[in-house]
């Protein structure tokens, strides 16, 4: 028999396998098969198909599931669409009851859960066991909390609706969790998907939603492929889609969704830097890269499968982890000693075999485990790629299984320059034992989450999400909570102002240009305004802008393609205003409402020749421009972040910060209130914006150049081309380096947007311009602005014990 200090030093365990035997009698009972959950039953396909679901650790049928169809689909939206008045009508302390007791009740089958998991996604146990389950428990009482406090945390706010939600196959329980809670708590219905590698846990759930005594229709389940969740996103009868998956099926729901007004989140794909520092406890960054990226076989959307290692000690880290690979026991997954289970199907196998087989080819030094494989099953060895470079497929593309790729870096600078270089930006590690050096890191990174000494640290308590092409929105924590939410639908209290004439795009000569007593009328075109200069319209074009009464008044650029790519540039450019102080911010909107304040009497005249709206109520759009301007002024430095209250022992920072560079189009009805009402929030929070005014009042636009000028505001913060909306609108949509973009105009142009914004995943905002009542202080400004001007960084920072 072995000595203690031999199995210490072999790290060589028993077998300790974890009883399944209520699993299979569960599974046993269920032999014919599972149908789909709707109406509070459970139901059979309606086209009859099913689908078998393996055992990935050893390629065994454990079950069969209904194939879901679109008839499937319908049924579940109608169910969930019933039951909505009845949920939503309930209060808040009502439906909380219903969270807590499916808490209590998951809570009571943990070990059934876990057990069940594990067989059908192929983790470990002890994942399944002691992180999945009791953070499904988690966010079920921490939602049950919000619940009972919606009304008075939330007021103005309302449901969404019918929510449709597609999971993946890496966390099935708890994506549900992460999904469904916060629904519930919001006041919603769900219509849930599961994966179709790993639906069971979900239906054990709805049993659990039947138990607790949830009403019928609140939470329907429909199993099936790709085409089952691509009818769930794309029905009409659904409120909001959200989306958790690859980068590709995300651009296709966006694009799927766009124009129907369907409220989005995705949380998508990520290729997570892992930094460590030279001052770093390295045998701790050892153990912290160990769970970054083969915890879950590494299929992890946030896995840290960047590792960014400081020169110097390289050599010496890449030694220390490869030694801890090799005692990583990859083996069945029940066995409560294995360390990395099942890849989750053959085709996922194949794909990690390919990208692996692709990386050798190119050169790149390749180690593996020497660890025994099972001889069945889907199994692949903890694998390290080094001495690739940064642009190589390994280094940019996700892998999603144990594999790690290395890098080297000299300079904080650079570490950081090479973390951000990525499409995606979900998560990130920093390891320092310089606090300065892992904060300084974690407030430039370019990321949704960041841990600092610490890695894949989740709670309900803290919203997760991503930047980039690792999609938009957040869930956990307050943030995520928004997710669920819309604003209570405000009825317009006054009439709208006629509709503005399309003007003449043409660029034909403007007739009706008159001389003033014989003498010929100096000429005067406004131009664009790009990096803080007046600028000629590069297609040398303009088009005639025309008074209420349709005397020509001037002209203005025809902005194009070109132009907005060089008011791209110039605002991408200007980050200083984004690393500026709330409190120097605030100085310069307060200096442009002072200056606009100046001239108002000026800018009332132009707005009324130009809408004809009479001359009191282009006062009081000035007016209330100027108070829009202090108003945000005011919240420059005050709209800002918190403190979640984890269960662990982290000070978890959530950080609102800019988006970076925004698209905004503005609205023809109040063409000076409506372009400063988005405007100013949007610099207020540091972002810089690309401007396209009124396309049938600009010159309100195009005065405001010399109080920009007067205001101290920095050239490239705003930049205006004016031109022709929805032909500019989409360019913008399509650009790469617009991080967002807010668009208000017609539905035909909304939709537009939504779909040009897939390329890169942006966030967008599209409203119908009818929609919003610019002087109506309810629905033209507020906190609602200024949320969607920043995106949460979340940072978990460890303290105490």
């Amino acid at each position: 028999m072995p000595s203690v200090s031999e199995i210490l030093e072999t790290m060589d365990y028993g077998v300790a396998p974890e009883q399944n035997t209520e699993v299979k009698a569960w599974l046993a009972a269920h032999a014919d098969g599972f149908g789909h959950f709707i109406g509070g039953a459970f139901t059979a396909p309606a086209a009859g198909a099913s689908f078998e679901v393996l055992n990935p650790a050893t390629g065994a049928v454990l079950a069969a599931c209904a194939e879901g169809s679109t008839a499937d689909v319908d049924a579940a939206v109608a169910a969930a669409r019933k039951a909505l008045p009845g949920w939503s009508g309930l209060p808040g302390h009502v439906r909380a009851r219903h969270l807590y007791a499916i808490a209590r009740l998951i809570q009571k089958r943990e070990r059934f859960f876990s057990v069940l998991e594990t067989m059908d996604n192929g983790k470990p146990i002890r994942e399944s066991r002691d992180i999945d389950v009791p953070l499904v428990v988690r966010h079920f009482y921490h939602h049950a909390g919000w619940a009972e406090l919606i009304e008075a945390e939330f007021p103005g706010m309302a449901p969404v609706g019918v929510c449709g939600q597609i999971i993946p196959w890496n966390f099935p329980l708890l994506m549900l969790a992460w999904k469904v809670a916060p629904a519930l708590a919001a006041g919603n219905t769900v219509v849930l998907k599961p994966a179709e590698f790993t639906p069971l846990t979900a239906l054990a759930f709805a049993e659990i939603c039947r138990e607790a005594g949830l009403p019928a229709g609140v939470v329907n389940i429909v199993t099936g492929a790709g085409e089952t969740g691509a009818a769930l996103a794309g029905h009409r009868g659904v409120d909001k889609v959200a989306f958790t998956g690859s980068t590709e099926v995300g651009r296709i729901i966006r694009e799927a969704t766009a124009g129907t007004g369907k409220k989005l989140s995705l949380e998508l794909g990520g290729k997570s830097p892992f930094i460590v520092f030279d001052d770093a406890d390295l045998d701790s960054a050892v153990e912290g890269i160990v769970d970054a990226i083969w915890f879950n076989q590494g299929q992890v959307c946030c896995a840290g499968s960047r590792l960014i290692v400081q020169e110097g000690i390289a050599a010496r880290f890449l030694a220390k982890l490869k030694a801890r690979a090799e005692k990583l026991r990859v083996g069945d997954p029940l066995d409560k000693s294995t360390d990395i289970g099942a890849i989750v199907a053959e085709v996922q196998l194949e794909r990690i075999r390919a990208l692996v087989e692709e990386g050798r080819r190119e050169g790149s030094e390749c180690w593996q485990a020497s660890a025994p494989l099972p001889g069945q099953g889907f199994f692949f060895p903890p694998t390290i790629f080094t001495a690739l470079a940064p642009a190589s497929r390994l280094a940019q593309e996700e892998i999603f299984g144990p594999v790690l790729v290395s890098m080297t870096f000299r300079t904080p600078e650079e570490a950081v320059m090479l973390a951000n270089n990525s499409r995606y930006g979900l998560a990130a590690s920093a390891w320092s034992e310089n606090i300065n050096v892992a904060l300084d890191a974690a407030a430039k990174l370019k990321c949704g989450v960041v841990w600092v000494n610490s890695t894949n640290l989740f709670d309900a308590a803290a919203g997760f999400g991503g930047y980039r092409e690792s999609g938009f929105g957040r869930e956990g924590g307050r943030e995520g909570l928004y997710e669920y939410l819309a604003a209570t639908p405000a009825k317009r209290v006054r009439k709208a102002a006629a509709a503005a004439a399309l003007p003449d795009f043409s660029a034909a000569p403007a007739a009706g240009q008159a001389a003033e007593n014989d003498v010929v009328r100096l000429d005067r075109t406004a131009k664009l305004y790009i990096g803080g200069k007046q600028a000629r319209p590069d297609s040398g074009y303009s088009y005639a802008v025309r008074a209420a009464d349709g005397r020509l008044v001037s002209q203005a650029g025809l902005g194009n393609r070109k132009d907005i790519r060089n008011a791209v540039e110039a605002a991408n450019k200007a980050t200083g205003w984004s690393g500026n102080s709330g409190h120097n911010r605030a100085q310069v909107l307060f200096y442009l409402a002072e200056n606009l304040e100046a001239r108002s009497a000026e800018f009332s005249a132009r707005i009324d020749s130009l809408t004809g709206v009479g001359a009191e109520a282009a006062a009081e759009e000035v007016r209330l421009s100027i108070q829009r301007l202090t108003y945000y002024a005011a919240q420059a430095d005050k709209y800002d972040g918190q403190v979640h209250s984890t269960r662990a022992r982290h000070v978890t920072l959530a950080m609102n910060e800019p988006w970076g560079t925004i698209g905004i189009l503005c609205p023809d009805e109040a063409p000076l209130l409506g372009l400063v009402s988005l405007v100013a929030p949007a610099i207020a929070m540091g972002n810089r914006c690309v401007v396209v005014p009124s396309q049938a009042y600009p010159l309100v636009a195009t005065d405001l150049y010399q109080v920009l000028d007067t205001s101290d505001v920095p050239g490239g913060v705003v930049n205006i081309v004016t031109g022709e909306r929805d032909l500019l609108a989409k360019t913008l949509a399509e650009h790469d380096e617009v991080a967002a973009l807010w668009y208000v105009g017609t539905p035909e142009g909304a939709a537009l947007v939504e779909k040009g914004s897939s390329g890169n995943l942006k966030a967008t905002w599209a409203v119908d311009q009818t929609a919003i009542d610019w002087r109506d202080g309810s629905q033209g400004f507020g906190r609602a602005f200024l949320r969607r001007a920043t995106q949460v960084k979340n940072i978990w920072i460890p303290y105490g014990d």
